[in-house]
């Protein structure tokens, strides 16, 4: 049976989507242009601007690729229905680890982020777009702690703003690092032990207390 055109269309456009990656992986965000990504898809410019009106929204609908199936989870991590938040959370960030050791996608679309962009003009909108998404994730991070002190799970003088500061630069910097030299240490089983040494940190460490008002 012959393929309708909209199926058609989704493969160029997962065509796009992989030349894409696959440029930007290996040349950098700034040095790719869409005649590069045509060239690599096998494709015209003209079949690239039939599918994005320029290169920003085709970065934008790579990054979504990957992104765009984890927001569920995301959101069950933040909601206030979710039994255990610490558990969600924990669980959560070993599964993104697992992503990008297992998932090519993820992995390359994720090199792109961390070390094949040049973040120089403030109005870019693939800058724009990536301080958009750590937004969402600090606000994200800042929630499910929320919801773990309401159920007892922390302590009531948790500073949050501190905590979830922590947990985004020690999660971040763990992704990063693996990214920069993968193989160097293994990312989900060491995860899943600084998950521990975090934890244990947010409900012990002096430190991450709101300091107490003097009587």
């Amino acid at each position: 049976m012959a393929r309708s055109s909209k199926e058609k269309a989704q493969e160029t456009r997962e065509s796009i989507l992989d030349a894409a990656e696959d440029m930007f992986h290996g040349k950098g965000v700034s040095n790719t242009s869409l005649t590069d990504i045509a060239q690599a898809a096998g494709l015209t410019r003209g079949a690239i601007y039939w599918h994005f009106k320029n290169k920003a929204e085709l970065f934008d609908a790579m990054c979504a690729r990957v992104r765009t199936p984890m927001l569920a989870m995301i959101e069950e991590m933040a909601s206030e229905a979710t039994a255990d938040p610490l558990e969600r959370l924990s669980s959560g960030c070993v599964f993104v680890m697992r992503q990008v050791v297992e998932n090519p996608h993820y992995r390359k679309v994720m090199t792109i982020l961390f070390h094949r962009c040049e973040y120089v003009d403030p109005e870019d909108p693939i800058l724009i777009y990536q301080k958009e998404w750590l937004a969402h994730g600090m606000t994200t991070i800042r929630q499910v702690l929320i919801n773990a002190k309401v159920k007892g799970q922390l302590p009531e003088d948790l500073d949050i703003h501190l905590a979830s500061l922590f947990l985004h630069i020690t999660f971040d910097g763990l992704l990063n690092s693996w990214l920069f030299s993968p193989g160097s240490f293994d990312l989900v089983k060491d995860a899943e032990k600084i998950n521990n040494v975090v934890l244990a940190s947010l409900q012990t460490n002096a430190t991450l207390r709101v300091p107490a008002k003097p009587t």
